[in-house]
């Protein structure tokens, strides 16, 4: 929609529940230098940072069996804190309504730091804001120079911005940013890239920079450098510098590999896997994690572990769902697939699967938007590989309709959208907070298990 002018911040509040997932020709795709994204709100969610690529109508089994390249990453891993449990599941209970600490961190933003994993080839991740997004920090560049980047399942393309970035705001914000001025390593090129995600777009070039992960050096690796960004991500008050897409490099708009495929394929690490530990700010644990070339095994309880076949054949991390259960009975969904993504904040499920899902959970949905009471303790659980994962009652409340009223309706963590198919459901960090989640490239599965506590 050429010629929309840019959001307010309250507009970006305000229109929070109309496009949850913005397709490639909807509104908001195009780069903010032109027409920016409503979907992202500063103080509340990342509403679907999966790219938004064209999806084929069919995708199948492409794999199966266990992850004969699944090496276990030793090390005592395990983080002290304040908090209660890190485990997923219920809580037993929600009745004091939405954590005080969550509403600031959705008012302040920002970034929580993670405590530093004792476990080798992994990074704490950051918590932006209430649960929104997770960060890591990488080095780039010579001098080795810190930039903190968001770690996203969904898509498959790693970028930092420019020292050249322009947005509709003028800049691309208080960010770290890369060029030949920044780096003595940094060698730029005439390729061109694109990317429209969920929430915003960005565009670019093809550079190469020496990139340090975790103590690990890719020399001359190829990446994306942005030049142009919409307000999603130039924003002053967006807490990271780039993106870090982690699903597979045949999803990738840049047509590079991605980090942790580079990483394997230069035998920094056994194989192509990425885990990650998604903690929860109320929990004050600051225990997430992402580990490279295997799983962290302090990190969950080891006879949890499921492994299932990616179902996508675009490079999604996609798994069949056995079965859905509210209140430990049989939902009646059958068929449906989960898009695992830990750079949408929410669940973006179709219109008519968010109302049915509601109806149980003791919420309401309209056409554009759903609510849950924030004292909810309804029980919602997914199953994969024959093994039930519930969500914890806190993590279906994610904000207050009226933040003086805590205990009051709630905006749910599970939003009507469209991506993909019918059957297809866009599960976010709401779900992923409480499992471990594992990818591994080179079989083409997903793992999951059951959180640890701590």
């Amino acid at each position: 929609m050429t010629g929309r002018q840019e959001p307010a911040d309250h507009e970006l509040r305000s229109e929070l529940h109309k496009r949850l997932y913005l397709l490639e020709s909807g509104q908001g795709s195009s780069l903010g230098v032109s027409n920016p994204s409503s979907g992202f709100s500063s103080d509340g969610v990342r509403l679907g940072l999966a790219a938004a690529y064209g999806r084929p109508q069919g995708h199948g089994n492409t794999n199966n069996g266990t992850p004969a390249n699944s090496a276990s990453v030793t090390g005592n891993g395990t983080t002290t804190g304040n908090g209660t449990t890190s485990g997923g599941g219920s809580s037993g209970g929600n009745s004091a309504g939405v954590s005080p600490l969550d509403i600031q961190a959705a008012t302040n933003g920002g970034l929580t730091a993670a405590n530093t994993p004792n476990t080798n080839s992994s990074l704490g991740l950051a918590i932006e804001a209430n649960d929104v997004a997770y960060v890591a920090t990488i080095q780039i560049g010579t001098p080795a120079t810190n930039f903190n980047v968001l770690m996203d399942s969904g898509s498959a393309d790693f970028w930092v911005g420019g020292e050249d970035c322009r947005s509709t705001l003028g800049t691309c914000g208080n960010h770290t940013f890369l060029g030949s001025n920044i780096s003595t390593s940094f060698v730029s090129s005439n390729t061109p890239w694109q990317i429209t995600y969920g929430s915003g777009a960005v565009a670019g070039g093809l550079c190469q920079d020496t990139v340090s992960i975790a103590g690990m050096t890719l020399g001359n690796h190829t990446f994306g450098i942005a030049t142009e960004e919409s307000r999603q991500f130039a924003d002053p008050t967006v807490p990271f510098d780039g993106l870090m897409g982690l699903a597979q490099s045949t999803l990738s708009q840049q047509n590079v590999s991605t980090p942790v495929e580079a990483l394997a394929s230069q035998g920094l690490i056994p194989a192509a896997i990425t885990s990650f530990k998604i903690s929860r700010l109320a929990d004050q644990l600051n225990d997430g994690e992402v580990t490279f070339g295997g799983l962290d095994s302090s990190k969950f309880i080891a006879d949890s572990l499921v492994t299932i076949p990616n179902v996508n054949q675009q490079g999604f991390w996609e798994g069949s769902i056995d079965a859905i259960t509210i209140n430990g009975a049989d939902s009646g969904f059958q068929g449906r697939t989960a898009v695992l993504d830990t750079g949408t904040t929410l669940m973006i499920v179709p219109a008519t699967d968010a109302t049915q899902l509601h109806q149980g959970l003791g919420g309401t949905c309209d056409s554009q938007q759903c609510t849950i009471p924030c004292t909810t303790n309804a029980s919602l659980a997914f199953t994969f590989g024959g093994s039930s994962f519930p969500i914890d009652p806190r993590d279906l409340a994610v904000l207050p309709v009226d933040n003086n009223d805590p205990t009051g309706d709630c905006m749910s963590g599970i939003q009507p959208g469209q991506f993909g198919s019918a059957t297809e459901w866009l599960v976010g960090d709401v779900f992923l907070k409480n499992a471990y989640f594992s990818t591994n490239v080179n079989n083409n599965t997903i793992s999951l298990a059951k959180l640890s506590t701590s």
